[in-house]
């Protein structure tokens, strides 16, 4: 079992920054691969960003590039999303997610077995 808990939400103007983090506990945490997702109100759960379990491989969603940065600190057992120049659409709940380190990244959420709670991110027009 992994948990995960994310923190580093909150309200923010269009055109600001936040950092999100994602700190896991439980089994190792090296092993495994860590996604963030985001779902807004009425959407499905979409993908933002992945990172491997070395930190040698990331993913992110087209919207987000060069935008979004994410990296780990396995030391820490944590897992930050910077997300500067935030939009609107950029809105909603964040969940960070774990799943065993296999091949590439995965961007899928139906792969990821643990989830954290979520934390909201609002950016005002």
């Amino acid at each position: 079992q992994v948990q995960l808990v994310e923190s580093g939400g909150g309200l923010v103007q269009a055109g600001g920054s936040l950092r999100l983090s994602c700190v896991t506990s439980g089994r190792t945490f090296s092993p495994y691969d860590i996604g963030w997702f985001r779902q807004a109100p009425g959407k499905e759960r979409e993908f933002v960003a992945a990172i491997r379990e070395t930190g040698g491989s990331t993913a992110y969603k087209d919207s987000v590039k060069g935008r979004f940065t994410i990296s780990r600190d396995n030391a820490k057992k944590t897992v930050y999303l910077q997300m500067n120049s935030l939009k609107p659409e950029d809105t909603a709940v964040y969940y960070c997610a774990a799943t065993p380190g296999v091949l590439a990244v995965k961007t899928v959420h139906s792969e990821y077995n643990y989830w954290g709670q979520g934390t909201q991110v609002t950016v005002s027009s």
